[in-house]
């Protein structure tokens, strides 16, 4: 597989990485899934990644602080955040952090393959 040819999700409910993945799959698209923020910084292989998608709320810990600690150690990819608790301050710390898109789950699928093709023809 060519570098930078996946798609990183975490999110810490089973049901919709399975989801995400299936999707993306009948996209073309590959995607390499993680349970945790630590199960992804453990992985550690981020070369194979050209987006992340992360939850915001992922069992007690925070989507938006696991990018800020991935900028913060050189890891610098495209974001995609979801989450099925949108508030006003998740949303503004969302955009602070220069994510590409902010879905509240339930969203449309269309709404999440848009800005990973964007962000695809980008990096190719």
């Amino acid at each position: 597989m060519p570098a930078r040819s996946s798609v990183f999700i975490v999110d810490d409910d089973q049901s919709m990485r399975t989801g995400i993945k299936r999707l993306l799959r009948v996209h073309g698209f590959h995607s390499t899934l993680f349970e945790s923020a630590n199960a992804l910084l453990t992985y550690g292989d981020f070369d194979k990644a050209f987006c992340f998608i992360l939850d915001i709320n992922l069992n007690g810990e925070s989507g938006i602080e696991l990018c800020r600690r991935l900028a913060g150690s050189g890891v610098s990819l495209p974001v995609i955040y979801i989450t099925g608790n949108d508030s006003e301050a998740n949303r503004a710390a969302a955009i602070e952090s220069g994510c590409v898109a902010y879905l509240t789950k339930p969203f449309a699928a269309l709404s999440l393959i848009e800005p990973i093709e964007k962000v695809h023809a980008t990096a190719a």
